[in-house]
C-alpha cells in the first residue's frame, strides 16, 4: 500500500514541488520586525532592508555603499538587490567570497537559491552547506536559514521541524512567518498557511512577501480578495516583480489579456530576465497560437536558465487551463527533457494525462513524481483515487465508456448510458459535428473523489461535473442529498462541453461552452433551466447583473459564477434568435481558427459585445419584465416586521407586488385565517407561477389544503409545485402518496410523478417497480425489464415477485430463455411463489 510521508503532527503539511525564490536575509528581517518596539532611530542596515522591501533598489544600493563593505549583511542586502532587477552576474560574484568565508550564512544561502534558479549544479553543495547546522542551531536566523535551504533542497520534513523551531524563538519574526508560510502553501495546507501569513503581517502590516503569501493562498477561493492583498504589496512595493506575475496570471484567467500583458512589462522593466515573466509571456503566446513569440520567451527564458522547464511546464498550465489538454502534456513532456526528476512537472503531467483520458501514462508520471517528493498531497490524492477507479465497473458502448461504481452500476448503466447516446445524437445533428471518441465519463459516489479526480484535492464545493474536452467526470446522484441537483442535467450539460469544446479546437471561451451548455439543457427539458429565473429577474431591479464585456471574468469570482452561467445561457439564446442556429455554429468554428473573441464575433457574426448589449438587454426586459416587476417591493425584513393590518393595506394598494401578496399570506397563515391565506397565495402564485421551495405559494397552499383535509386540492397543488421545481423530490414523493391514497391508477396522472422521482433518484426501487408496471400496462417490454433491473439491483424486499416481475417482462418481448432464468431465481426463494409456479408452467409448455 502506497504511504504518504507525514510531516510532525504539529503544524504539519503535505506537499506538491519546489517554488525557486530567494529570501530576504534573515537577521534583517529580524531587526526589522523588532524595530517598532526600540526608542532608537532604525540602523542604517535598517533603514537599507525596509528600502528592499518596499522596491527602493537604487537606494539600497545608495545606503549599502556608506556601509561597511565587507559586512556579510551588507553584502547580502547589496546582491538581493541585484537580483531583483536581473543583475545575477553581479550578485553571484559579490555573494561567492563571502559565501566561502561563512558557508552556513545568508550570503551563501542567497548564493545557493540564485544557483538553483540559474540552474547551476553547484546550488546543491551550496545549499547543503547552509542547512548543514539546522541540527545544532540555536538561534532564529540560524534556524530559519538552514530551513529554506532545506526546502529548496526537497526536504520538507527538515524544513517544517525548522522552521517550528525558530517561530518558536521568534514569534514575531515576519519573515520566519512569512518563509514558513510559503512552505505550506508549496505542500498545499492553506489554513496553516494563512495563519503564518497573519502572524507575519500582525507584526508588519507591509511586509511585502506576507501580502503576496496572503494573496496566493486565496487566488482558487476567493480570487478578488487575492487581487486586492496583491495590489496592496504593490502599493508598497511598486517594483514587486512577484506581486506583478501574479497578478498578471489573474488577469490572464479572466480573460484580460493586455492587462495581463501591461503587467508582464512593468515587471520587465524592472528585472529583464524575470524567468516567471519570460514564462508567463510565453504561456500567453502559446494559447494565443504565436509559435515565433512563443519561442522567443522560451529563449529569453532559458538564455537565463538553460535547464529551466519550468517555461514549458507553465505553458502546459495555461493551455489546460484552456481545455488544450494533450498540447498540455506534449509542454510538460518538453519541461521535463530539461529537469526529469521534476516532481512538479511529473505531477502535472500526471493531471494532464488524466483528463486525457490516458489514465496508465497518468499513473506512471504520478509514481515517479510520488517517489521524488512523497510529500506532495495531490500526488497522493490522486494516486489514491486511481486506486478507487481500479474498483469501478467499465461499461463500453460505441465510442462511450462509463465508469460506475460497483454498488452503482447495475441500476446506472441502465440510465445514463442510453442518455448520454441522446444527449450526442441530438447534438451532433444541432451543431452537424460529431466529437472524437472515445469519451470517458466517470461517476463518482463521493464527491471528494470526484474533487481529486479534477484537481488533486477535495472540496469544489460547488462543482458537479467537469469536461476535459473526451473525458467527463461528475457527482453521482449519491454523491448529494435527493434534490440537491440534477444529475441527468449535468450529464447532459457536461457532454455538451465535449461537443464545444472539440468543435471549437479546444479554443472556445468560457461563457460561450458555458452558456451553450446551460441553454442546451433548457432545450432538452425545460424544467431543468428554471432554478435562477427568479433570482436573476431580482437582481434586475436591484441592478446586479452582468455587463457582456465582464461575462468571462465573472466565471472566476465566487459571488458571480452562478450569475454568469445563467446569464451566459440567456446570450446563448439571444444569439441563436438573432442569428440563428447556423450563427451559433460559424462563431464556434470561427473560433477554432485561433481568433480571441472580439475578432470571432466580428468574423463570424459581424458584431461584438458593445454592439450586442442593446439587443441582449432588450430581449431579457421582454423575457423577465414581468416577472422583475412583479417582484418589486419592500425588503424581507421590512415585510416582516409589518403589522398584519398594514400588510393588508399594502396588498390592496400593490395587487401585482409577489413580496408583498407572499408575506400577506404567511401573515394570515400565522393567524389561522387560512381561507384568506390562500387567495394571498393564490394572487402571488399567479404573479410568479414559477416561485420555488417550501416558502412558495404552491408549496404553502399544499400544507394549507393538508392543514384542511382537502387532498384534491393539495394534488393540484403539488401538481403545480412539481411542473415548475424539478428538484424538490419531497413535493414530488408527498403527491405520488396522496394520489395513491385517493386510489388514482391513471397512469396518464402518476406515471409522470415517478418519472420525476426516478429521475431526481434513480435508487428508489418503489419508483422503478411503479414504472416497470405501467410499461407492461401499455405492453412496453423492453421499458419495463430495465425499471424491473433496477428494482432487482437494489435489493427489493420482495426478490421473489422482484424476479417474478422481471421474468414477465422478459417473457412479453419474446426473451423465453431470461424469463426462465428469472422465473427459476424467483421459485429458489420463493418454492410456492404461485405466479412464479404459472410462469414456470407456461414456458415448459411452450404456452403464450
Amino acid at each position: 500500500m502506497r504511504r504518504w510521508s507525514e510531516f510532525p503532527p504539529s503544524r504539519g503539511f503535505c506537499a506538491s514541488a519546489l517554488l525557486v525564490g530567494v529570501a530576504v536575509p534573515l537577521l534583517a528581517a529580524l531587526v526589522v520586525a523588532q524595530a517598532p518596539r526600540r526608542t532608537a532611530p532604525p540602523s542604517p542596515l535598517q533603514v537599507a532592508t525596509r528600502a528592499l522591501l518596499e522596491g527602493r533598489y537604487d537606494e539600497v544600493d545608495t545606503l549599502a555603499d556608506k556601509l561597511d563593505a565587507r559586512d556579510p549583511n551588507v553584502v547580502t542586502l547589496k546582491a538581493r538587490a541585484a537580483i531583483a532587477r536581473g543583475r545575477y552576474a553581479q550578485a553571484e560574484a559579490d555573494l561567492r567570497p563571502v559565501a566561502l568565508r561563512a558557508p552556513s550564512g545568508d550570503a551563501a544561502l542567497e548564493l545557493g537559491l540564485l544557483q538553483q534558479m540559474l540552474g547551476r549544479a553547484e546550488a546543491t553543495a551550496t545549499l547543503e552547506r547552509v542547512a548543514a547546522p539546522a541540527d545544532r542551531a540555536e538561534q532564529a536566523d540560524e534556524l530559519a536559514r538552514a530551513a529554506r535551504a532545506l526546502r529548496a533542497l526537497g526536504r520538507f520534513q527538515e524544513a517544517n521541524a525548522a522552521y517550528r523551531d525558530a517561530a518558536a524563538t521568534a514569534p514575531n519574526n515576519p519573515g520566519i512567518n512569512t518563509e514558513w508560510g510559503e512552505l505550506f502553501l508549496e505542500k498545499y495546507n492553506k489554513p496553516e498557511a494563512l495563519k503564518s501569513f497573519q502572524a507575519a503581517l500582525q507584526s508588519d502590516p507591509r511586509w511585502t512577501p506576507a501580502l503576496l503569501g496572503y494573496a496566493r493562498t486565496l487566488a482558487d477561493e476567493d480570487p478578488p480578495q487575492a487581487i486586492a492583498m496583491a495590489k496592496r504589496a504593490l502599493d508598497v512595493n511598486p517594483s514587486y516583480v512577484d506581486a506583478q506575475v501574479f497578478l498578471a496570471s489573474q488577469a490572464v484567467d479572466a480573460d484580460r489579456r493586455d492587462e495581463a500583458r501591461q503587467l508582464l512589462e512593468n515587471a520587465l522593466a524592472v528585472n529583464p530576465s524575470s524567468l516567471d515573466a519570460h514564462a508567463l509571456l510565453a504561456a500567453m503566446a502559446y494559447v494565443g497560437d504565436k509559435e515565433t513569440e512563443f519561442q522567443a520567451e522560451v529563449g529569453k527564458a532559458l538564455a537565463v536558465s538553460p535547464i529551466y522547464g519550468e517555461v514549458y511546464r507553465v505553458a502546459g498550465e495555461l493551455a489546460a487551463h484552456n481545455y488544450r489538454f494533450d498540447e498540455a502534456a506534449a509542454l510538460t513532456r518538453r519541461g521535463l527533457a530539461l529537469t526529469p526528476n521534476d516532481p512538479h512537472a511529473l505531477a502535472d503531467l500526471g493531471i494532464h494525462l488524466l483528463r486525457t483520458g490516458d489514465e496508465p501514462g497518468a499513473r506512471a508520471a504520478l509514481d515517479a513524481s510520488f517517489a521524488i517528493d512523497p510529500y506532495d498531497v495531490v500526488t497522493f490524492n490522486l494516486l489514491g483515487l486511481m486506486d478507487t477507479l481500479d474498483k469501478f465497473e467499465t461499461v463500453r458502448d460505441g465510442d462511450l465508456v462509463f465508469r460506475l461504481s460497483k454498488d452503482e452500476a447495475p441500476v446506472l448503466k441502465e440510465y445514463a448510458v442510453a442518455l448520454a447516446h441522446q444527449v450526442l445524437t441530438t447534438l451532433a445533428a444541432r451543431y452537424e459535428f460529431t466529437p472524437r471518441g472515445p469519451i470517458l465519463v466517470e461517476v463518482f459516489p463521493r464527491h471528494d473523489d470526484f474533487a481529486v479526480r479534477n484537481v488533486g484535492l477535495p472540496g469544489m464545493i460547488g462543482a458537479l461535473g467537469a469536461c476535459f474536452g473526451r473525458v467527463v467526470t461528475m457527482d453521482s446522484p449519491k454523491a448529494r442529498p435527493p434534490g440537491s441537483f440534477q444529475w441527468e442535467a449535468t450529464l447532459w450539460h457536461e457532454l455538451t462541453h465535449v461537443v464545444t469544446i472539440q468543435m471549437s479546437n479546444q479554443r472556445v471561451p468560457r461563457w460561450l461552452t458555458e452558456g451553450i451548455s446551460v441553454y442546451e439543457e433548457k432545450r432538452a427539458r425545460p424544467e431543468w433551466g428554471r432554478e435562477m429565473d427568479v433570482e436573476f429577474a431580482a437582481r434586475l431591479n436591484r441592478g446586479e447583473t452582468l455587463k457582456l464585456h465582464d461575462l468571462n471574468a465573472a466565471f472566476t469570482d465566487p459571488r458571480t459564477i452562478s450569475l454568469a452561467y445563467f446569464q451566459a445561457s440567456l446570450l446563448v439564446e439571444h444569439l441563436v434568435a438573432t442569428f440563428g442556429e447556423e450563427g451559433l455554429r460559424k462563431l464556434l468554428r470561427t473560433y477554432a481558427l485561433g481568433l480571441d473573441t472580439d475578432a470571432a464575433l466580428k468574423t463570424a457574426l459581424s458584431t461584438s459585445f458593445d454592439a450586442l448589449q442593446v439587443g441582449f438587454d432588450q430581449s431579457v426586459e421582454r423575457a423577465f419584465g414581468p416577472l422583475r416587476r412583479a417582484l418589486d417591493g419592500p425588503d424581507e425584513k421590512t415585510l416582516t416586521a409589518m403589522p398584519l393590518a398594514t400588510l393588508v393595506t399594502n396588498a390592496l394598494d400593490h395587487p401585482g407586488s409577489y413580496p408583498i401578496q407572499l408575506a400577506l399570506g404567511r401573515a394570515l397563515r400565522k393567524e389561522a385565517a387560512l381561507d384568506e391565506a390562500m387567495q394571498a397565495f393564490e394572487r402571488a402564485a399567479s404573479l410568479v407561477p414559477v416561485a420555488t421551495g417550501r416558502d412558495s405559494p404552491h408549496a404553502q397552499m399544499a400544507q394549507i389544503a393538508l392543514e384542511k383535509k382537502d387532498n384534491a386540492r393539495a394534488i393540484a397543488e403539488l401538481t403545480a409545485l412539481v411542473g415548475v421545481d424539478f428538484n424538490n423530490i419531497n413535493a414530488a414523493r408527498q403527491l405520488a402518496s396522496l394520489l395513491k391514497e385517493a386510489r388514482v391508477n391513471d397512469q396518464a396522472k402518476l406515471g409522470p410523478v415517478y418519472q420525476r422521482i426516478a429521475a431526481i433518484d434513480p435508487f428508489d426501487g418503489e419508483a422503478h417497480a411503479t414504472l416497470g408496471r405501467f410499461a407492461m400496462q401499455r405492453n412496453d417490454a423492453e421499458a419495463a425489464a430495465r425499471e424491473f433491473r433496477a428494482v432487482l439491483a437494489l435489493g427489493p424486499v420482495d426478490p421473489a415477485a422482484a424476479h417474478t416481475d422481471l421474468a414477465e417482462s422478459y417473457f412479453k418481448s419474446g426473451k423465453r430463455d431470461e424469463a426462465k432464468k428469472q422465473t427459476i431465481a424467483a421459485l429458489e426463494i420463493a418454492p410456492t411463489y404461485e405466479r412464479a409456479q404459472d410462469l414456470l408452467l407456461r414456458l415448459t409448455e411452450g404456452r403464450p
